[in-house]
């Protein structure tokens, strides 16, 4: 993304931005940067030192997208036409706005130049073309971006659907500008990538601030003061030299999180986890019942911490282990005004509110290591599965050799490929030493030994005729 600093620089303090010992640069591997204009040092103890305060009036989120709408009546128009759908879908009918047009018959603000410095190349995964995001198959962004891409369509057919209704954005929109599904796809992918959880304002994207990059050590952060300004500053005990970069924490994500929200893996985390999707058994008759109390997608996460320790949770899995002969059971239960309720009963008691701590009801049931036995075998499955999709086949093999598809595609697939063998490998093994000392257990060895001692008195008293006896 080419940059005009001059542009920048006078665009930043045309709207009040005030910024000390820092300025936007080039930064080897990462395209643009704020960098230090001075050598830069804070004690532990000592008070922030600020470096950049950014105007309230700036932040973009759904408070400053309704007062445009009370001061703009042609973007009122597609406001109210549209939205109010939540922060996200509000902002980008503001950027909608301001990509079409610009001036006081649409909407004048900041954004009407800044939107100029954001990436209007691909770089999230939903712009990756069809081929590029073919490189993804078997990782855990497969379905993720698909999802989106699909859920990012309906949309945008939703929004011009409601403003064609209205002449001016009809004209403006949709004759004259052509907006297409690409477009609105850019502009996700500038929320996604350029918005902040601010103390204050919430989930918010902030100009000038979104040009500091991400670092897994971070020597700055941002807060909010009295009057509502963001502030950008050094950390205590930061140390710095003059042309350095300053960075900031994204957050602790995943390395699938980080490519699909900001186009990127931190290569300098040695830590890694992923969430896969987790599916009841398909002839559980309780299936529905259990997806219902549970109330959320059922997920499996793992990770291997920076000390290469596995970890791994699904509290969805201790529920799907699960039967009436163990003492589950769901019941529908009546109040007094006549609604018909389910409710989760475990062993007698009443556990509707606890459908996620099953991992811990478990622990005092009589056979509670056979029950963990079953999670650990169903969980192992699926980590196994997915392994065996991660392995590249032909296509993936072919488009890798493809010249038509962008190095920096093929590079951050195969890097987030590579992270996610490495996870579920390690805690595939870790699975394997608990399924192997559950095993071992007094309690799962005499459940097996009954178990088959069942099946050999089912299969002796099996007094059906014979596949050839007619009588």
């Amino acid at each position: 993304m080419a940059v005009d600093t001059q542009r920048f620089t006078l665009l930043r303090r045309l709207h009040g931005v005030d910024v000390s010992d820092i300025d936007l640069q080039k930064v080897e591997g990462k395209g643009w940067g704020i960098v230090t204009t001075e050598d830069l040092a804070t004690e532990e103890e000592d008070e922030a030192r600020s470096l950049m305060t950014i105007p309230h009036e700036l932040v973009l989120n759904t408070t400053t997208v309704e007062t445009y709408a009370k001061e703009s009546r042609n973007f009122r128009d597609l406001y109210e036409a549209i939205g109010p759908k939540g922060n996200r879908l509000d902002v980008l009918l503001f950027l909608l706005a301001q990509l079409a047009g610009s001036g006081e018959e649409v909407v004048s603000s900041c954004w009407n130049d800044y939107r100029e410095f954001l990436p209007h190349e691909p770089f999230l995964p939903t712009q990756w073309s069809e081929n590029e995001r073919a490189l993804l198959a078997g990782t855990s962004l497969e379905t993720a971006v698909h999802a989106k891409l699909l859920a990012l369509t309906g949309e945008f057919e939703s929004v011009r659907e409601k403003s064609s209704d209205i002449p001016f954005w009809n004209d403006l929109l949709w004759i004259k500008k052509g907006v297409k599904l690409q477009d609105w796809i850019m502009l996700d992918a500038w929320y996604r990538s350029r918005c902040l959880e601010l103390p204050k304002s919430g989930h918010s994207m902030v100009p000038f601030l979104d040009m500091v990059n991400h670092s897994s050590s971070p020597t700055a952060y941002y807060d909010e003061n009295s009057k509502e300004e963001v502030v950008f500053s050094l950390r205590p005990g930061a140390r710095l030299s003059k042309g350095d970069e300053i960075t900031i924490s994204y957050g602790n994500k995943s390395a699938a999180e980080m490519l699909f929200s900001y186009g990127f893996l931190d290569a300098t985390v040695e830590s890694g986890s992923l969430v896969l999707p987790l599916q009841p058994f398909p002839d559980d008759p309780l299936r529905i019942a259990k997806l219902y109390a549970f109330g959320e997608q059922p997920r499996i996460h793992v990770s291997v911490d920076e000390q290469g320790i596995p970890k791994w949770e699904s509290p969805f899995a201790y529920l799907m282990c699960l039967n009436e002969e163990d003492g589950l059971e769901f019941r529908l239960l009546q109040d007094v005004e006549g609604n018909r309720e389910m409710k989760v009963f475990w062993q007698e008691e009443d556990v509707s509110d606890k459908a996620k701590d099953f991992e811990a009801l478990i622990q005092n049931h009589e056979i509670s290591e056979v029950l963990k036995l079953r999670v650990v075998t169903v969980v192992q499955g699926c980590l196994q599965e997915q392994l065996e999709k991660l392995e590249p086949s032909e296509e993936v093999a072919a488009l890798q050799n493809d010249p038509e598809i962008a190095e920096d595609c093929k590079r951050t697939a195969t890097a987030l490929r590579r992270v996610e063998v490495a996870v579920l490998e390690t805690v595939v093994e870790e699975l394997e030493k608990e399924s192997t000392a559950l095993s071992s257990t007094e309690s799962v060895i005499a459940y097996l030994a009954s178990m088959e001692a069942t099946h050999s008195d089912l299969v002796e008293g099996d007094t059906s005729p014979g596949e050839d006896d007619f009588s």
